[in-house]
């Protein structure tokens, strides 16, 4: 008699181990193979879930966003204005463990963001969902003289490039930038658009 299979148990196990294998390996390395490797799994058990590698890979970034969403959720704040955009923008730093691998993997998705049209549609959305978060604080800094009046829209892009950029810098370089280095970094970038 076949075994019954709980699919909702077998889905948080495949993603789990999704989400190992990204850790590792970054999107570079996720293959059926790999996945069914690492749940000790047969390539078989897992077409059940994922026809293809892009069905795959739309799971990948389904993990991802959970597991990105939980440590945004963290670094919501009921403090407002400058302060608020601080907690805000510490919460996208590489500033721990779980912080450098979201970080690994989202910079390794970009590779295929950049290579595919519909994926590089989805990465731009998820920008402008983040510089959605940061609008509101940075027009109560700004109403407050915490920022210098200036064209929103900018400040927004400056902030949002500036700390992906120094995300990328701390995954290059760890030494040289571990979180107090960056939090350092951003309070001067603050500070520069203050009042």
């Amino acid at each position: 008699m076949p075994v019954a299979v709980d699919h909702d148990v077998r889905r948080r196990e495949v993603a789990e181990a999704v989400w190992r294998v990204l850790a590792a390996t970054g999107f570079a390395g996720l293959s059926l193979r790999a996945v069914a490797r690492e749940l000790g799994a047969t390539t078989g058990l897992l077409t059940h879930y994922f026809a293809s590698k892009r069905e795959l890979v739309a799971h990948a970034l389904e993990v991802v966003h959970r597991r990105t969403a939980a440590r945004m959720e963290e670094a919501e704040t009921p403090d407002r204005g400058v302060e608020g955009l601080r907690v805000r923008l510490r919460g996208v730093l590489v500033d721990d463990e779980e912080a450098t691998i979201l970080s690994k993997v989202w910079v390794g998705f970009w590779d295929l963001a950049l290579a595919d049209v519909e994926l590089g549609l989805v990465e731009a959305a998820r920008y402008e969902r983040w510089r959605d978060r940061l609008r509101p604080l940075v027009d109560e800094a700004m109403a407050a003289g915490e920022l210098a009046a200036r064209d929103r829209e900018t400040v927004v892009d400056v902030l949002t490039a500036f700390t992906h950029g120094l995300v990328v810098q701390a995954l290059f370089d760890p030494e040289r930038f571990p979180a107090m280095r960056q939090y350092a970094v951003l309070d001067e970038l603050i500070n520069a658009l203050g009042g």
